[in-house]
């Protein structure tokens, strides 16, 4: 029996320098679109992407819609050599579900790029104006996570997986949870390496930018489920569309709740597309066993075509 296929999406911190490079140079579907990515913002965005340096990568106006173009690129690749394969649903940590609703064909590739680099730039601009952070927590209870952000004025900005949660607000209390983390029965708390306080209340004049530039851009219903992560569900018209891609900049990721949502859906092949594997990892520790497939750079693009060609059957 064919597999149903769910594709997953990289978000912010998975970049590396090199991304996309050797897809580009074996693909033409790759290079394609990483030349219209230039041509409509206006800028190389592929010299950073392929050469860096890391620190002009990782501002979150270059890094987004880079992340966006090798996410894409992985996907085209895939479908010009396998077929248009059948997708159960799509999902993507924070700007990947951005790239997971371009693969679904809910706005256009331009419109989309755009999106996210503004959604960036907004993004950026809000992080310069504010002193946040963000902290993972790591082996604790959900409830005492939660009491602990409220305890200390912070949000929850991602449910990743079981004994998985980060914390994001203003630097001096995020520093001041993590030192209390142990307090709550949390086994270990690390602030992260990150410009601010993203998936929180100071990202709220990035959230409100988000909002007016979407209202600007034509979007319709996905070819296939997309996964949000504000509600953890499907969302299906452009008004829903709008509103919880809007809401995501400053709402808690549910990302556990989206891979529940699509292991409901009968999903049972997952595959990552972008640099690393962080979102296997999650994957395996929200249930264990689920097949999933990291799709980066030209070896494991050709691994992945292999499987899709054993489990597809008479699909592709």
């Amino acid at each position: 029996m064919a597999k149903k296929i769910a594709l997953l999406f990289s978000g912010q911190g998975a970049q590396t320098v090199g991304m996309g490079l050797d897809l580009a140079t074996e693909f033409v579907e790759a290079a394609d679109l990483f030349r219209r990515g230039d041509e409509e913002l206006g800028r190389n965005l592929s010299e950073i992407a392929w050469h860096g340096p890391i620190e002009e990568l990782t501002r979150t106006s270059n890094c987004q819609p880079a992340l966006y173009l090798h996410g894409l690129a992985c996907l085209a690749i895939l479908r010009e050599i396998v077929g248009m394969f059948p997708v159960t649903a799509a999902a993507g940590l924070s700007l990947g579900e951005w790239t997971a609703h371009a693969a679904a064909g809910t706005f256009r590739f331009e419109d989309g790029l755009k999106l996210v680099e503004q959604r960036g730039r907004f993004m950026e601009t809000a992080c310069q104006a504010t002193d946040g952070a963000m902290a993972a927590l790591i082996g604790g209870e959900e409830g005492a996570v939660r009491a602990l952000a409220s305890q200390n004025d912070v949000d929850i900005a991602n449910l990743n997986s079981p004994g998985q949660i980060v914390i994001s607000g203003q630097r001096a209390k995020v520093e001041q949870a993590v030192a209390h983390a142990k307090d709550h029965g949390i086994r270990r708390a690390a602030l992260l390496n990150v410009a601010g306080a993203y998936h929180s209340r100071l990202m709220e004049t990035a959230r409100e930018q988000v909002g007016e530039v979407l209202r600007q851009v034509e979007l319709r219903s996905p070819d296939f489920p997309v996964i949000s992560n504000v509600t953890g569900a499907e969302v299906k018209s452009a008004d829903e569309i709008r509103e919880t891609l809007q809401n995501q900049v400053t709402a808690t990721v549910r990302w556990t709740e989206c891979i529940e949502q699509m292991l409901s859906l009968g999903c049972d092949l997952f595959l990552e597309l972008g640099p690393g594997a962080v979102l296997a990892g999650l994957v395996g520790r929200i249930h264990k066993g689920t097949a999933v497939v990291s799709v980066s750079d030209v070896p494991s693009l050709q691994k992945c075509v292999e499987i899709l060609r054993q489990n597809l059957g008479g699909a592709a």
